[in-house]
């Protein structure tokens, strides 16, 4: 085993999130410390890149505020992630979505992905 990666592993605790990946709508709720006091707050967007691996791994979460395109970076293993709510799930066909920055308005919206549930019978399987 690779030394580093061995290290890397000892140091970092493992946080369970929910499985989301590029193009879904979701909430990180995380601390925000100013002076003694101690906050949470939500921030709502779009998932844009998922990268990296182990303890270096990080997901962008990109949002529109006032107009103006904000992007932040979390890191998986950040001990000021509360927690992390998936919204909606996006149909997209890439695993970055840097195209998004140059859209605007309803060019910027992400299609939702549709689940089948295969195990239900269909409507006309009776008989």
């Amino acid at each position: 085993m690779d030394a580093i990666k061995f290290v890397q592993d000892q140091m970092v605790k493992k946080i369970d999130y929910p499985k989301f990946r590029a193009g879904d709508n979701i909430v990180v709720n995380y601390k925000i410390v100013e002076g003694n006091k101690e906050r949470i707050q939500a921030f709502r967007g779009d998932v844009i890149q998922i990268k990296g691996q182990g303890a270096t791994k990080t997901f962008t979460v990109r949002k529109i505020s006032n107009g103006v395109g904000v992007e932040r970076i979390f890191p998986f293993t950040s001990p000021s992630i509360v927690e992390v709510k998936i919204l909606k799930r996006g149909k997209v066909r890439r695993a970055r979505l840097f195209y998004l920055r140059g859209l605007v308005g309803k060019k910027a919206r992400i299609r939702e992905r549709k689940f089948i549930a295969s195990s239900a019978p269909s409507a006309g399987a009776e008989d």
